[in-house]
């Protein structure tokens, strides 16, 4: 249990018992003691009496003899909490018997959906899809392995006008001759040589806006030769996935075009809601609380002038699907924040048509831009958009050559398996680190270092303890007991603890900053305490002890990293 909360539980009784109600008793750590509790200094405003005595009181009925080894009333009326070792240690040792590190499954699992990654067929995955990707299957893993029904959703751009001038440029080329340089990966030079052809030629014009009525009327041949475009950009897709280490896949795909079928029935049902009102032609949603800088409410064009549909009956429909057909009751969209109005009013529309009543809600996980060393938005050498699989392929070479040039006796086969593990993974900690809303700055000597808050320095002190039990001989005894005695050794006792409760809020907030935060300060302090406390060179039951810690230690390291989508070398 969180040392946090166990204080809390056993001394809110007696705050309560001083002040005739619940109280608050304000744990935190504290660098006098262990524990530091706050209370008792709001409390004397109120009740009138000194702060201290209220803290002597508190300190008089609290149960905490078999915790705390001192419980001392300090300055105007602090009370300092000191864990006994045996308590710490016993602990220790019930989360390292525990398979699950103390994270419980979840008693009430939710059907989630995650809406994340979202590329368009016919285009190739550029950095801006990194994020989105990233933060997206941390969430799914994150809630999977606490036990929630976890569907991902890969809500691909594949429908629309711009199909048909896809499509049109796909018979010129011929099946064979397109399916062979969609393979190729270059989509980009697919997409703009359609483009090309379509600015140009006033033929290829005409030709494309009918095949875009073909397609949407369901029109046999162009719907065959549409699944050769989205089968060929699905296949690239999943390339990009594994080189990634994302766990989204084929059967994740949800394009705009499932939801086709459903955009007239959401509309209707809209309708027949009476939320539906006419604007400049088109049918419109106005969502309470949407408007412009000018006071004017703002629409959610459901259906426009000329009958079509947008990317908001897709949402609403989608929305309506998810909740009313799949039963989830958290949807997270992992969409970046200059999409937040957007959401906003598509939450909120959902909410007035009730296919967004509780217990569903819907969650906007919005993220900022990765920037290059200037301090804008990272583009190529050519201006363009840096392409997703280049930075990946740099990453992984980057981190291939540090691993050969720190350990030469590394193999080829074993050098490039912990380049791609370090490469990878420096990129998703680099993105996961800090505050998702932020832009953060792509700097690859920062996100490669073996020092700082990045995924290479805690690789390699999971690695570290790794070659620990390999020089050992041996693994650490699931039964032994953990006696944290030296100040080191505490101080990571105290962090490992700390794992479940660092797992439960970021379940709930999806801060995953909080969780690589939380990550490095462990490998922080195991760092400390393998300089100041030997492991192998201790007798008997200190040896044992600290070995349960190393084991402990690497657990909590390799699941974290999990989580964030990070593998954990066994050595680098």
């Amino acid at each position: 249990m969180d040392l946090e909360k166990l204080l809390t539980d056993r001394l809110a009784p007696a705050f309560a018992a001083v002040a005739g109600r619940p109280v608050d008793p304000v744990v935190r750590r504290s660098q006098h003691a262990d524990f530091q509790s706050d209370a008792a200094l709001a409390l004397a405003r109120q009740l009138g009496r000194p702060p201290r005595a209220i803290a002597e009181e508190v300190r008089e009925r609290a149960e905490l003899a078999d915790l705390c080894a001192s419980v001392e009333v300090s300055g105007p009326g602090f009370l300092n909490l000191t864990v006994a070792d045996r308590a710490l240690g016993a602990l220790v040792a019930a989360l390292a018997a525990d398979p699950r590190l103390g994270v419980p499954v979840v008693a009430g699992p939710e059907t989630v959906v995650v809406d994340y990654s979202g590329p368009n067929v016919a285009k190739e995955m550029h950095v801006g899809h990194l994020r989105s990707t990233v933060i997206g299957d941390a969430a799914a893993r994150l809630l999977e392995w606490l036990g929630h029904r976890v569907l991902r959703a890969n809500h691909l751009g594949d429908w629309g006008t711009p199909f048909g001038m896809l499509i049109e440029h796909l018979v010129d080329l011929g099946e064979t001759g397109a399916a062979r340089e969609l393979s190729m990966g270059d989509l980009d030079a697919f997409y703009k040589a359609a483009r090309e052809k379509f600015d140009a030629d006033a033929a290829f014009r005409d030709r494309s806006r009918l095949r875009v009525v073909a397609l949407q009327g369901g029109d046999p041949a162009t719907l065959r030769l549409w699944r050769l475009l989205v089968t060929q950009s699905e296949s690239y897709f999943l390339t990009v996935y594994e080189l990634l280490d994302v766990t989204l896949s084929d059967a994740d795909f949800r394009g705009e075009s499932s939801y086709h079928d459903l955009l007239a029935p959401t509309v209707d049902e809209l309708d027949r809601l009476g939320l539906l009102r006419r604007s400049d032609g088109a049918d419109c949603v106005f969502p309470p609380g949407s408007v412009r800088r000018d006071g004017e409410p703002l629409p959610l064009i459901v259906r426009k002038s000329d009958g079509g549909y947008g990317y908001p009956a897709t949402d609403l429909a989608a929305l309506r699907h998810r909740t009313a057909t799949l039963g989830a009751t958290r949807l997270l969209y992992v969409v970046g924040l200059p999409q937040r109005r957007h959401f906003e009013m598509v939450f909120a529309a959902g909410a007035q048509a009730g296919w967004l009543a509780p217990p569903a809600r819907a969650e906007h996980v919005g993220f900022g831009s990765i920037l290059g060393p200037d301090g804008r938005m990272l583009r190529s050498r050519a201006g363009g958009s840096v392409k997703l699989v280049g930075l990946l392929n740099e990453a992984v070479e980057r981190a291939t050559a540090l691993a050969r040039e720190r350990n030469p006796e590394l193999g080829d086969a074993e050098a490039a398996e912990v380049g791609r593990a370090v490469g990878i993974g420096a990129i998703k900690y680099a993105d996961l680190a800090g505050d998702r809303r932020k832009d953060y700055v792509l700097d690859w000597e920062r996100m490669l270092s073996l020092d700082g808050n990045t995924a290479p320095y805690l690789q390699y002190a999971y690695s570290r303890i790794r070659s620990i039990f390999r020089r050992a001989g041996a693994a650490a005894r699931p039964d032994a007991d953990v006696a944290p005695v030296e100040p080191a050794e505490r101080a990571l006792a105290f962090e490992l603890v700390g794992f479940p409760a660092v797992v439960d809020a970021v379940a709930g907030s999806l801060e995953f900053h909080q969780l690589a935060g939380y990550l490095h300060r462990v490998a922080v302090a195991f760092s400390a305490f393998y300089e100041r406390c030997p492991v192998l060179r201790a007798d008997g039951p200190v040896r044992k002890s600290r070995l349960a810690l190393c084991d402990l230690t690497a657990r909590v390291l390799e699941q974290g990293l999990y989580l964030l989508g990070i593998r954990t070398p066994e050595r680098l």
